[in-house]
């Protein structure tokens, strides 16, 4: 990636995410696998997702308000230390077999641990990089995920085969060392500071915590179009929620096991790392509401696909095109909010739209099982398809209201 190349201090922070990314998905493909060993339950593998998501979306404004107050280098490292840790208690649950219901728990205070993590590295970046190399650098910054959904549930399989779930999350806590490590040897600087305006301390009382969070979530408010911007990611993140739950019993109807699980996810990983590189390529057209609305267009198409296939490479192949969708949408969405929103509140209002895009995987994660028992694995792709379909066409129309492929205006900075 010459973004990289042209940005020495960015590529290392890419290499940090990219090591804790990796170990997350191999440790999610165990961790489910773990619970479905231990339960044979749909309704356990819909709470151990919505526990392991819910914290990023009742924690996400908080974590980008603490990201605003704090050096966010030591934030990530704090990060990456803790989250270790935590892997190794889950270590411990699986190797001894204690109760089953500590495996969301831990799942859950892991996730927490992070909340400050994405939106540190949605704010940093445009501090890193040239202005006109930001829609490249979150193309970049959008490859490392899908590369890791790609390659990690693959690994996860692996491990899987020849070791127990422990092993697994034993690898993750390694990834989080390494991670921890490499933001350790980052200089630091004024790239990684605290925003100017965060306030008087960064310890103040829950008044003035109170207010910045009035003033993150005002100057999300204030930019153009963020509802159909926020509510497009929304969907996408639905339907990866949702896909956690369903691929699982997909690659179980097609004969495949927990390892055909991990296959499937690594479909929707590498059409993620075609997406985001389209991503960073699309110029002008990336802010038209019609772009969002073709983005979801592809992410819904594959799902009646995945309930028709009667062969692995069908359904991968489909879940490469959904991916493919679904990182237009992340990285279009992130790019616009960051060269709108306010730099002063852009952590907080980041962790507002990020929590919103979160609790689209927690409720995905949580309809499914419900919409399983409904309507069946096919009639429940079915269904998410079409929720998706209808707003992508909302937003269609709302550009040939507004006039055909209308490109997004940036907002005049005041939050």
């Amino acid at each position: 990636m010459h973004i990289a190349r042209r940005y020495p201090l960015f590529a290392r922070l890419l290499a940090a995410l990219a090591a804790s990314q990796l170990g997350d998905w191999l440790y999610n493909l165990a961790l489910l696998a773990y619970v479905e060993q231990r339960t044979h339950s749909t309704v356990w593998l819909g709470v151990t997702t919505a526990a392991r998501i819910g914290p990023m979306v009742v924690g996400g404004p908080i974590g980008g308000l603490i990201a605003d107050r704090f050096d966010r280098r030591r934030l990530m490292f704090a990060s990456d230390a803790i989250r270790a840790g935590i892997m190794g208690a889950l270590v411990l649950v699986a190797l001894v077999s204690l109760p089953v219901a500590l495996v969301p728990v831990l799942a859950a205070a892991a996730t927490m641990a992070g909340i400050a993590y994405p939106p540190s590295i949605a704010a940093v970046t445009p501090r890193l990089v040239a202005a006109d190399d930001l829609a490249a650098a979150n193309g970049a910054r959008g490859t490392i995920a899908p590369a890791c959904i790609a390659l990690g549930p693959a690994l996860g399989a692996v491990l899987l085969l020849i070791g127990p779930p422990a092993v697994a999350f034993a690898v993750n806590a390694a990834t989080f060392v390494i991670s921890g490590l490499l933001m350790a040897s980052i200089p630091a600087g004024a790239a990684f500071a605290r925003a100017d305006a965060a306030g008087e301390s960064p310890l103040a009382g829950v008044g003035a915590i109170t207010s910045e969070l009035r003033e993150g979530a005002r100057a999300l408010r204030a930019v153009p179009e963020a509802g159909w911007i926020v509510s497009a990611d929304i969907a996408g993140s639905f339907v990866y929620g949702a896909q956690t739950v369903l691929l699982l019993l997909v690659a179980e109807r097609l004969g495949l096991g927990a390892g055909g699980y991990g296959y499937l996810l690594a479909g929707l990983g590498l059409g993620g790392i075609v997406g985001a590189t389209l991503a960073g390529r699309l110029g002008p057209i990336a802010g038209r509401r019609s772009t969002l609305a073709g983005a979801l267009v592809l992410v819904a198409a594959p799902l009646p696909v995945l309930a028709l296939a009667a062969s692995p490479v069908a359904a991968i192949v489909a879940g490469v095109a959904g991916g493919v969708g679904a990182l237009v949408v992340e990285v279009v969405a992130d790019t616009r909010l960051q060269q709108t929103l306010d730099e002063s509140h852009l952590g907080c209002a980041y962790g507002f739209a990020f929590a919103a895009s979160v609790g689209g995987i927690a409720v995905g994660s949580l309809a499914a099982p419900a919409l399983v028992s409904l309507a069946g694995l096919g009639g429940a792709l079915c269904i998410v398809a079409g929720l998706v379909i209808l707003l992508a066409t909302a937003i269609a129309l709302r550009s040939i209201g507004a006039g055909a492929g209308q490109t997004v205006v940036p907002a005049t900075a005041e939050a």
